[in-house]
């Protein structure tokens, strides 16, 4: 995958980090609400599942950018390759975010 030394990876990561946020946090608000989910279960729930899976799904992307980004940082040009560092770094606290936000919701009963 190439990818460019644009600005626009700056803010992606994390804003797609956000957006994950919202949607699992608020999901999860909505599933505990219409599906009340016993506690005896412990972690082993369908919302717990479907929050490893949406953590999985969006951390495997963000990880693949930000080596994309810093594979690239050797062929270019001084300011590019600052530009395609920082992009990667970025990337890589939103996937490791991602990772963190997720880990409870597949260590603790959901709905507590």
């Amino acid at each position: 995958m190439r990818v460019s030394a644009h600005p626009f990876h700056l803010v992606a990561g994390l804003t797609l980090w956000a957006g994950y946020f919202v949607l699992l946090y608020g999901g999860m608000s909505v599933a505990c609400a219409l599906f009340p989910q016993d506690p005896t279960l412990g972690p082993l729930t369908w919302i717990n599942l479907f929050v490893l899976l949406l953590t999985v799904v969006v951390a495997l992307p963000l990880a693949g950018l930000a080596w994309a980004c810093h594979r690239q940082t050797g062929e270019q040009a001084t300011q590019q390759r600052f530009m395609l560092r920082l992009s990667a770094s970025l990337y890589l606290v939103s996937a490791i975010a991602t990772l963190v936000v997720g880990l409870p919701g597949v260590i603790y009963p959901p709905c507590v």
